[in-house]
């Protein structure tokens, strides 16, 4: 070694141990028979290191058709089931990260396919419902009250709603048995999101049974139940929110009064500038046609107004579309 070598031509090993980077007391080591390089960034020798022989056959194993889609720690109890031992679950674990071999090992890819929820039109009111549940704060920090809200499509007008201190799909069926029950109203369709309380065993059963076609939302997708993200937009930036609400009644109370003024108040762009409830009695034909005959005498009063160009004609949307279909 390049130490003897320089002790023999005269260097202390001291000073030879210093120019090569160990200490005195590591040469003393080796020369006792310790020949590994406890040398900083030095390959070192791990007696328990699997041979690349069994980190093949780890590799291997791990890709049969049976284990393709399981962990580690679901392959090792199998095969020492069938009385075989490869390696612990640890070390599978990081020969198969080694290989980018964490995932799904199959040719073929698990598909999480969310299509799109189907159009839904509505001529008229009480055709296509759409619904969804809100958080109201309260002052106890981390918990909330819970708005269950249903709106209709076609005139914007709340049609239902409740107020509980938690989400309940039993909640969920009264609301809507006390909407629907009873009432020939003709509901061809509902919309709602994806959580468990729209999508309930008992729920469904009560909309199949009064022949409602049923769709959610896709996940993480607001854009599929447009209509009751902007109601709740309104309804959280109302002037009279408060910050939290200290007790459940004080919640229900102040949801009524909403309610009341969003379906009897509130001029809702989308339906010309009406309340929602103006739009679903019909009360709407007379104003829009108060509009036009305004409008048309004003360009008969002051024709350089409008040029060429016609006056601007109010007239009630004959149909609205949730989730139209692309052309």
């Amino acid at each position: 070694m390049l130490i003897e070598e320089a002790h023999e031509n005269g260097a202390r090993y001291s000073k030879a141990c210093e120019v090569v980077g160990i200490s005195l007391r590591t040469l003393q080591r080796w020369k006792r028979g310790c020949l590994n390089d406890r040398r900083k960034g030095s390959k070192k020798t791990v007696p328990r290191k699997v041979s690349q022989e069994a980190r093949e056959e780890i590799v291997a194993v791990c890709n049969e058709p049976r284990f393709r889609d399981q962990t580690p720690y679901e392959i090792v109890p199998q095969l020492l089931t069938e009385g075989r031992y490869l390696a612990s679950e640890s070390t599978i674990y990081r020969i198969l990260r080694d290989r980018d071999l964490l995932h799904h090992r199959s040719e073929l890819r698990v598909r999480h396919c969310h299509s799109k929820p189907p159009e839904r039109r509505a001529t008229g009111p009480n055709q296509v419902y759409t619904w969804d549940i809100t958080y109201m704060g309260r002052t106890i920090r981390g918990l909330f009250y819970y708005a269950y809200v249903v709106t209709d499509i076609f005139d914007k007008s709340i049609v239902g709603w409740a107020v509980h201190a938690e989400e309940s799909e039993a909640h969920s069926r009264a609301l809507f048995e006390r909407i629907l029950k009873g009432r020939r109203i003709g509901l061809k369709a509902l919309h709602a999101d994806n959580g468990h309380p729209m999508k309930g065993v008992s729920l469904m059963a009560l909309l199949i049974d009064l022949k409602v076609a049923v769709s959610h939302s896709r996940p993480r997708t607001s854009n599929d139940n447009p209509y009751i993200e902007s109601l709740f937009k309104t309804m959280k930036y109302h002037v009279t929110y408060p910050k939290a609400f200290e007790t459940l009644e004080d919640a229900r109370q102040w949801m009524g009064e909403f309610v009341n003024w969003y379906n009897t108040e509130h001029k809702h762009s989308s339906i010309g500038y009406v309340t929602p409830h103006q739009m679903r009695y019909g009360q709407a034909k007379a104003i829009f046609e108060q509009r036009n005959r305004a409008l048309q005498l004003a360009r008969e009063i002051h024709p350089e107004r409008w040029g060429s160009r016609p006056a601007r004609e109010w007239n009630i949307n004959r149909e609205v579309v949730l989730n139209p279909d692309k052309k």
